[in-house]
């Protein structure tokens, strides 16, 4: 038995972790991905109707955006989680790192929409015809957050793959 975040689990799941370590960080990352981006799809665009993805033409071009945009968060979910499935199949899933990988990767799409799409390239905002300033600071600094979290929990289990390899 090895020891892993105070618990024991057998050599080979220990193993296969440590090998399949950046197999999970990935998949974890696709799934946080496609998580955000589809919450920021079916609240902001559809349920509130903040914004478009791109609100730089008309409604109809801003709707065809919004059909991609959708279609990107479902092949970035359903791609992650043929990955899970396939470190389950392994025995390798290793739930801590998985899941810093999808804070890590739901904290980075968010930063990006809100760096790059809000203020870079101007293909929304979040909100219209209001102080933008206190939207921006929640959507960006939630963003922080979530990334903190996501390298946290990486770095703990980078701790856990190292005495793995040295029990080894």
């Amino acid at each position: 038995m090895a020891i892993a975040n105070g618990g024991q689990i057998d050599h080979t799941t220990a193993k296969n972790r440590v090998v399949y370590s950046s197999f999970n960080l990935w998949s974890g990352f696709l799934f946080g991905i496609g998580l955000v981006a589809f919450i920021d799809e079916a609240v902001f665009h559809q349920l509130l109707h903040w914004h478009h993805f791109y609100d730089k033409s008309t409604t109809d071009i801003g709707l065809v955006s919004d059909g991609l945009f959708h279609a990107f968060s479902w092949f970035a979910t359903v791609a992650s989680l043929f990955m899970y499935a396939n470190l389950r199949r392994r025995k390798g899933l290793w739930p801590k790192r998985w899941l810093g990988g999808a804070f890590l990767g739901a904290g980075a799409f968010q930063l990006y929409d809100g760096l790059i799409h809000h203020k870079l390239m101007k293909l929304h905002q979040i909100r219209y015809d209001v102080d933008i300033l206190i939207y921006d600071l929640i959507w960006n600094i939630t963003a922080v957050i979530l990334i903190a979290i996501g390298v946290f929990l990486l770095l703990r289990t980078r701790k856990t793959s190292k005495k793995i390899k040295a029990e080894r």
